[in-house]
């Protein structure tokens, strides 16, 4: 069935923003990523997520380019920025951390095999998404990315 209002892009990204700081805000996330936002709307996307953010007292971080993990495909964020919302600066950290050594192995041509499933596990884990989820995506069985309407 199609929506038959026509929906404004800032308008629902805002929502969904607000939905994920929430989520983190109140700890069933320790982090949530915005939906990949297009380069053009990122000053207006951050300034929401800073009153946002301010508002429910959590954090955020502008990424230009998300981490690729087998959580969700490259092509999913590609060109596109995304801001990281969280409580914890241990949870940022981590979240650098992983995309350094990310960024280390796919520069010497080895992120794969069992560092890139230990990779994207322990990502989805920060996202806080069931096991059986995580390795579902990890393992090949559902690569699907996330559903965004808009």
């Amino acid at each position: 069935m199609a929506i038959s209002y026509n929906l404004d892009k800032i308008s629902y990204q805002i929502g969904m923003i607000n939905c994920f700081v929430e989520m983190v805000a109140f700890g069933v996330k320790k982090l949530a990523i915005s939906p990949p936002i297009d380069p053009e709307d990122l000053g207006i996307m951050t300034q929401v997520s800073k009153e946002i953010s301010d508002g429910y007292k959590t954090k955020y971080y502008v990424e230009n380019s998300l981490m690729i993990t087998d959580i969700q495909s490259a092509e999913f964020t590609e060109g596109k920025n995304s801001i990281l919302y969280y409580v914890d600066d241990s949870i940022i950290n981590e979240y650098l951390s992983l995309k350094k050594r990310v960024d280390e192995l796919t520069a010497k041509n080895v992120y794969a095999g069992v560092e890139r499933r230990e990779i994207s596990i322990r990502f989805g884990e920060l996202l806080g998404y069931p096991e059986k989820v995580i390795l579902s995506k990890v393992d090949g069985i559902d690569h699907s990315d996330p559903f965004v309407l808009y």
